[in-house]
């Protein structure tokens, strides 16, 4: 009985030191060593440097060639990548249902088209009543509109814009926006597009798809006039709109109603930071939104915006780079009175209320019925002729796709890259298939490797005799643009040293820094590019997004951020570094580096990575939630046995 009370004694006193030393790590790692604001400083400065700026342009020539370029490149590199390339060619079927009675001259006629294979759209065509095909050629418009989840084409704004062009003359199409309305499903959720973009193929595509397939509907009625094509639109209306006639010449005229900014507005005034098709993929390595602006010269464009818009996009900022982009190109073509700009001050919030509709009227009046003396752009009053949601109701497939099925599909032909040799293939076969995977891996990150400079802030000493634990912090420089955070610690006399980094921030990782610490080894806890102390705070998916449109990826900023802290340790202590990574998306950027940094990195321990890229799409996972996740294409080339399999023959252990 004594000696087990003396075993329990010891036992009871060694989990004391445990729980004691943890409690040290833990306030250790807490420690701050950036100064406030510094992540979101530092993704400021480095997206903002990378937008391109309005180039100087000396002729109309120079400018229609710059344009007809960005205009193809837009397409080709950003839109239309992937499968998308495929969509892009195929036939949209067009699905007319039950016409329904309308008001005073106009009926409406439901009908559905699809935007790629399988993805239907719901429509109303507001038609004048009366046309044969004798009544001659009338002007179409494409009513776009943005986040209305629940009333989404029925919004009684959009209604009524619909309904003013119908009596006036013009064949007005009011489509559903993906995620709004009969589409408000959590499958159609914006920040689930980039999952298309992990499987290399463009989420922005459907968006673009289904504004040019209603043009296409609204060109081929029998009545349509091609000379006279307008879109309209929105918040994320005024995005489609501004995006859809930058890059189709089909539109003859546009007004993007507070939809849109240019990337480096968006970088100081963070209300207009915009959602993933707003800010897709690499669309700054080809151009910003001011170059769409002056893109629609010499067509006509009204610019509204809104004086005091409580949500985004307000006129005070947003609207004069936009028109310091544009009006010189207008004023090339000798068409400066193309250019409309109208501030709305009241409400002044963000609508599309009647003074900003009867903007868009006058143009059109301006524009479009330029003979005509009787046109008035005064609104009709239609209120008692607004329909309810059912009225409007268009019926579309149970099993229409969206982007997690689009993804999913995609995703069973994944990945494409070459094969990983069996040990059949022998050595040389593994080794030189190392050699061009690690290759490839590098372009899909795009980030470059880095440089590092390192700054000891302080010193700190927890506990005492053989238990004390001495923390180093220190500032890490890397790429001469990016500051990360490292605690490093020891305790006694390592001979091995493990970079550690979690999801979740290195302080959430004190128990396993604790264990390593007690295996003897010294331990560099880091937070890299957006997590922990690095984190953005708000905002920062948003920016995560606005790193991946300037061509960069947060995963490699991450990885890249590994292999120059792998390479440090390397030089500083002479030998290579254990990789040790807690949760998810830090396992993936541990995964990465690795395969990249065959050196300085010696081993990779992960804990609770995925099994396989896939997962993320059938978790229903959004950018939102962990963007270094859909880095462009990745899925396309690699999985996660790929990158295991790039690690080999170094070991990589799953906890």
């Amino acid at each position: 009985m004594y000696l087990l009370r003396l075993t329990l004694a010891a036992l009871f006193i060694a989990l004391l030191q445990v729980s004691a030393s943890y409690a040290g790590v833990k306030q250790l790692l807490q420690i701050k060593i950036l100064g406030p604001g510094t992540p979101l400083q530092e993704v400021i400065s480095f997206t903002g440097s990378r937008v391109p700026p309005m180039p100087v342009i000396e002729s109309k020539a120079d400018w229609e060639a710059r344009a007809s370029l960005i205009r193809q490149r837009m397409l080709d590199e950003v839109v239309f990548r992937g499968e998308a390339s495929r969509w892009r060619k195929s036939k949209s079927s067009v699905q007319w249902m039950e016409t329904i009675p309308g008001g005073p001259g106009y009926r409406i006629r439901k009908v559905r088209f699809e935007a790629l294979p399988g993805l239907w759209i719901p429509a109303l065509l507001y038609e004048p009543e009366g046309l044969t095909k004798t009544s001659g050629r009338i002007p179409v418009v494409l009513n776009v509109n943005g986040h209305d989840r629940p009333n989404g084409k029925a919004a009684d704004y959009k209604q009524i814009r619909c309904i003013n062009q119908a009596r006036r003359g013009m064949l007005a199409l009011n489509v559903e926006w993906l995620g709004m309305g009969q589409l408000h499903k959590p499958e159609y959720g914006h920040y689930l597009m980039n999952q298309l973009d992990l499987c290399g193929t463009s989420g922005l595509a459907p968006f673009y798809l289904s504004m040019s397939r209603g043009i296409d509907l609204l060109l081929a009625h029998p009545n349509a006039d091609p000379r006279r094509v307008a879109v309209a639109g929105l918040s994320g209306g005024g995005w489609q709109t501004i995006t859809i006639s930058a890059l189709d010449t089909r539109v003859t005229l546009s007004d993007p109603v507070a939809g849109y900014s240019s990337f480096l507005t968006r970088n100081h005034n963070f209300s207009d930071l915009g959602d993933s098709e707003q800010t897709p993929c690499d669309m700054a390595t080809v151009a910003d939104y001011s170059h769409l602006t002056a893109m629609m010269a010499p067509r006509a464009t009204l610019l509204t915006f809104n004086a005091t818009d409580n949500c985004c996009f307000a006129a005070g900022h947003a609207l004069p780079p936009l028109l310091a982009a544009a009006r010189p190109i207008f004023k090339l073509y000798g068409k400066r009175k193309n250019l409309w700009a109208h501030v709305n001050f009241s409400p002044g919030n963000h609508n599309f209320g009647r003074d900003n509709r009867e903007a868009l009227y006058r143009m059109f009046g301006a524009h479009f019925f330029a003979d005509r003396t009787d046109y008035d752009a005064r609104e009709i009053d239609v209120t008692d002729e607004l329909k309810t949601k059912e009225q409007l109701f268009v019926t579309i497939p149970d099993d229409n796709a969206t982007f997690v099925s689009l993804a999913r599909d995609i995703s069973t032909r994944l990945p494409r890259g070459p094969r990983v040799p069996s040990a059949d293939d022998g050595p040389e076969a593994r080794k030189q298939w190392q050699v061009d995977a690690r290759q490839r891996l590098a372009q899909v990150i795009r980030s470059q490797p880095m440089t590092l400079g390192a700054s000891l802030v302080d010193e700190k000493v927890d506990g005492d005799g053989a238990g004390q634990t001495r923390a180093l912090l220190w500032k890490l420089k890397l790429g001469g643009e990016w500051t990360v955070p490292a605690v490093e610690l020891v305790r006694g006399k390592p001979k091995t040293t493990a970079i550690l980094l979690a999801d979740k921030g290195r302080t959430s990782a004190a128990s396993v820094a604790e264990e390593l610490l007690a295996q003897g080894h010294r331990v560099i806890a880091i937070d890299p590019f957006y997590l922990g102390e690095s984190s953005i705070g708000r905002h920062d998916f948003l920016f995560a997004l606005t790193v991946a449109t300037v061509g960069e990826r947060a995963l490699g900023l991450q990885s890249r951020q590994l292999q120059a802290v792998a390479r440090w340790i390397h030089r500083q202590h002479e030998h290579p570094t254990r990789l040790i990574a807690v949760g998810p998306r830090t396992s993936l950027a541990a995964l990465v580096a690795g395969g990249l940094e065959p050196g300085a990195i010696a081993d990779v321990q992960l804990h609770g990575c995925y099994k396989s890229l896939k997962q993320v799409i059938d978790s229903k996972l959004g950018v939102n939630r962990a963007p270094e996740l859909f880095c462009f294409g990745l899925l396309e080339q690699f999985d996660i046995p790929h990158l295991e399999a790039l690690i080999a023959p170094r070991v990589v252990t799953r906890r």
